[in-house]
């Protein structure tokens, strides 16, 4: 009923805090279903996870952009969260908390998303067990690999694709 992907998303959500790599796993998926609609639902899970992520970081203008975008996709399918297994009222109130924190500069608080569908949180769950982790645990803020997780990754790749792309155009010319 919910693919794997989704699931991931919510472990990662809920046991490793790992707001980056939910961006990360949700990126993939929108691509696959409707990569041009900027107003999917997975845009607003991933810029839920992307406004917790610099919260986090005490990223204040960061987290407030991200979160108002997020809260204006997900209210715009408020009709059809429950087809993703979350309470959208209680989706968009937790929302509106955290956008209150972020509003008045208090620190990040781990939150739990409203998840209706007992299936979808068993395999949340699950995949937590699987990875050696337990499921709604606080965030970890002492884990820089997590809080700080985009200075930290390996951009060699993307580096070397910007260089080549600038030789290219410098051929070009």
């Amino acid at each position: 009923m919910f693919d794997q992907a989704y699931i991931d998303y919510l472990a990662h959500f809920h046991g490793t805090r790992d707001y980056f790599e939910c961006h990360e796993l949700l990126e993939e998926r929108w691509k696959e279903d409707t990569p041009l609609d900027k107003n999917a639902v997975w845009v607003g899970l991933i810029q839920l996870a992307v406004s917790l992520y610099h919260h986090r970081r005490n990223n204040f203008i960061g987290a407030k952009r991200t979160i108002e975008k997020a809260e204006t996709i997900l209210t715009s399918h408020y009709n059809i969260l429950g087809q993703y297994g979350l309470d959208a009222k209680a989706l968009l109130s937790k929302i509106d908390l955290i956008r209150e924190r972020i509003d008045q500069h208090k620190p990040y608080k781990s939150i739990e998303l409203p998840i209706l569908s007992p299936e979808l949180k068993e395999a949340a769950s699950l995949r937590c067990k699987e990875w050696g982790i337990s499921y709604n645990t606080p965030s970890n803020l002492d884990d820089v690999s997590i809080v700080h997780r985009h200075s930290m990754r390996d951009r060699s790749d993307v580096i070397q694709e910007r260089k080549d792309a600038l030789v290219e155009r410098q051929k070009n010319r």
